[in-house]
């Protein structure tokens, strides 16, 4: 079984500047991810789609292959994650000479990820019946049967909540939302559908710690803060 695995990083960035190379722990974001691919025992080959020079030069540093700058038109902040997949998949296969079976998008702002989450991902996917696999993360509190909308000043369920609606969070039940981590699916699925989420998708779950997203400052400081506590390389 061959694996891609494909780290997205453009240089743009609106909330964080340059925020797949801020430094994390005295680290760039982006080697927690490559660290972790780099270190998973299932995966093929390791490329990082980008569009900036710096975050090229640090990624081959690092070692991973950047054999191609991503074009301009897929590097923009309403580019889409799948036509960005789909084109390291053709360039890397044409380089490299064979097909991969699966592919794997690990996005940068997960930094908590580890090479562990991986291989477990890459296990669980091969053995079941499925075409993708995505990482998610428990709602907690923030359950879609506690939400509310405000309709002017009154305030409405945002969903048609029954029995549920007075029930304390512990007696709902368990609901998970993607955390970004890891995107696994068969080279044919995505070849058939340009989606990174399949027909018959596998959950993998991390707890809150190991999902934080690097969005804003806050994210980095307590991802910061986490990869002290655990000792992360």
């Amino acid at each position: 079984m061959k694996t891609l695995a494909i780290i997205p990083a453009r240089g743009g960035s609106k909330g964080i500047p340059r925020k797949n190379i801020a430094l994390l722990n005295d680290k760039p974001l982006i080697s927690y991810t490559i660290n972790a691919a780099i270190g998973a025992e299932n995966i093929t080959d390791i490329v990082v789609s980008t569009d900036d020079i710096e975050i090229a030069n640090i990624s081959k540093k690092l070692g991973a292959l950047v054999p191609f700058q991503r074009p301009l038109n897929l590097a923009t902040d309403k580019a889409e994650s799948a036509p960005v997949v789909d084109h390291a998949l053709r360039f890397m296969e044409k380089m490299m000479g064979y097909k991969y079976d699966s592919i794997l998008m690990l996005q940068p702002t997960s930094p908590l990820r580890t090479s562990k989450h991986i291989d477990d991902s890459i296990i669980l996917y091969n053995s079941r019946e499925c075409d993708s696999l995505v990482s998610i993360v428990s709602v907690g509190g923030n359950h879609p049967l506690r939400m509310k909308l405000l309709d002017g000043e009154s305030l409405i369920n945002y969903v048609d909540q029954s029995f549920w609606n007075m029930l304390p969070r512990q007696s709902l039940p368990n609901v998970y939302i993607r955390n970004g981590s890891i995107y696994l699916i068969s080279r044919e699925a995505f070849i058939k559908n340009k989606q990174l989420i399949g027909e018959n998708c596998l959950g993998y779950v991390m707890n809150d710690e190991e999902s934080v997203n690097i969005d804003s400052r806050i994210d980095l400081i307590l991802a910061d803060i986490l990869l002290k506590e655990r000792d992360y390389d």
